[in-house]
């Protein structure tokens, strides 16, 4: 029997999807990921930061939208980011470091 997971957006997330993705794009993804919350891989450095690929129109996988989300062991994802893979693929040390703090406040470690 599965849980019921609550999905959170962040501000900044929620802005970018309504530029890279339909309603029904983003609920996929939902469905996918709670089938399978730990589908994505775990960014280093980020503390347990994931990354999951999102199907946009019929793109293809270059004009994939890249998703990073946390898991919390409440079941909750938070949803973090999203860009396209065309403009970024990897992140720079600083950005993990950013996203690692703010990964310890989502999940409350930041105490």
């Amino acid at each position: 029997m599965s849980h019921a997971i609550e999905f959170v957006e962040t501000s900044i997330f929620t802005k970018q999807i309504k530029e890279l993705a339909t309603d029904d794009e983003l609920k996929d993804l939902q469905v996918e990921l709670i089938a399978q919350p730990e589908k994505g891989d775990i960014i280093r450095d980020t503390g347990g930061l994931r990354k999951v690929r999102m199907a946009v129109g019929n793109k293809g996988k270059s004009g994939s939208v890249r998703v990073l989300y946390v898991l919390t062991h409440v079941d909750k994802i938070f949803l973090v980011l999203a860009y396209p893979k065309s403009v970024k693929d990897s992140l720079t040390n600083e950005e993990k470091s950013q996203l690692k703090k703010l990964v310890q406040t989502l999940k409350g470690e930041d105490k």
